[in-house]
């Protein structure tokens, strides 16, 4: 099996040493936990507006797709869900501040800069061949990662799906988001009452 397509199909679980990591030495102090809510929330924005133009077909562990999504932020960038969960996890890491917070911080953009550059190499690949030269001209118009300023400005108008159905694809990165902020928050907590 191709490195990349483990990657891409585990990286729901992938993190989860790193989020073990962040809990084990969380300690919140003022001011992080309020830029590390900020950078969630922001991050989760980016999510769901992504999530409104392509839809529940982002939680597939195949990779590939049955429609090229240009719309929306991918009228900007090409990986905007990607880009999201880079800020939710950078919030985490501030929101849960503790002593190794800034060391924590880099473990995070390097783990997932070196994961997403995996995952979006085969992603690309696939595309490419399932959509051949209308995915080469999206390339060819819109970045990878930093989004353009300005919106490329392309034939396809697909409109967005409800707020209300796109929470709902959204539920699971949502729960995990507030069992996380949870167990960061009650920690002293519930420690305290396992060995007391």
């Amino acid at each position: 099996m191709d490195f990349r397509s483990f990657l891409f199909t585990k990286r729901s679980f992938t993190p989860i040493p790193i989020v073990l990591m962040i809990l084990y030495f969380s300690d919140p102090i003022h001011p992080f936990w309020a830029y590390g809510s900020f950078l969630i929330l922001f991050g989760e924005i980016i999510r769901i507006n992504a999530v409104r133009y392509a839809g529940g077909r982002t939680r597939t562990i195949k990779v590939g797709a049955d429609s090229l999504c240009i719309s929306g932020p991918y009228s900007r960038t090409r990986n905007p869900l990607y880009i999201g969960n880079l800020f939710i996890y950078s919030g985490v890491v501030f929101f849960s501040g503790g002593e190794y917070m800034f060391q924590l911080f880099f473990i995070v953009i390097i783990y997932f800069v070196f994961q997403y550059s995996m995952i979006i190499s085969l992603e690309e690949e696939k595309l490419l061949t399932l959509f051949g030269q209308e995915y080469l001209e999206y390339k060819k118009n819109v970045p990878r990662v930093i989004p353009l300023i300005k919106a490329w400005d392309n034939k396809e108008k697909r409109e967005p799906i409800l707020i209300y159905k796109t929470i709902k694809t959204e539920k699971r990165t949502l729960q995990n988001i507030f069992l996380i902020i949870f167990l960061i928050t009650s920690k002293k907590y519930i420690i305290k009452f396992l060995l007391y």
